[in-house]
């Protein structure tokens, strides 16, 4: 995901790594924080893979900075990245699946469409199973599993109301 949120921030200028960082707080601190020991090596991995290009500039105060750019392969990598396979692990995917959905900007119509219907099938199925589970409740859960579970049906029934609006919003802007 790092490499998805490089990409992103950088799409609207060239940034140094703090700025990076900084912006990628700005948009999404209530998804994720990566750390600069996380960002510095997944920048060299996108420069070493072409997605971003970077030059080095003195700054008004003569130190020397670096400045990240994003390619056209970095755009076509960071459509590829958003529309890649969501994680089976509930808790990954949840999370995952929120930054996808807030930079599903930059995609086309038909790849939006993708992307609601992946996300939407993936949490419908994890609430089903949640369900199910819950169903079975007498046989394997405490009180405080069954919480857990009807609030994570909540959750994933709330999530699933949010991606069908933006399926309906897309069809309209199609």
């Amino acid at each position: 995901m790092t490499e998805l949120l490089i990409l992103y921030v950088l799409l609207k200028r060239d940034l140094t790594m703090y700025a990076v960082q900084k912006h990628i707080e700005d948009v999404f601190a209530p998804y994720t924080k990566p750390s600069f020991g996380a960002l510095n090596p997944a920048l060299k991995r996108l420069v070493e893979k072409g997605y971003l290009s970077s030059r080095k500039m003195l700054s008004d105060g003569g130190k020397l900075s670096v400045y990240y750019s994003i390619t056209n392969q970095g755009r076509a990598e960071l459509s590829r990245l958003i529309l890649e396979d969501l994680s089976d692990n509930p808790l990954q995917f949840y999370s995952n699946a929120r930054i996808k959905i807030a930079c599903a900007d930059v995609l086309s119509v038909d790849e939006k469409r993708r992307l609601f219907f992946s996300i939407k099938a993936l949490a419908t199925k994890f609430r089903k199973d949640a369900q199910d589970i819950l169903a079975d409740e007498y046989k394997h859960t405490n009180f405080y599993q069954k919480i857990v579970l009807d609030n994570t049906i909540c959750d994933f029934s709330n999530f699933i109301t949010i991606v069908e609006g933006l399926e309906k919003d897309n069809a309209g802007n199609s």
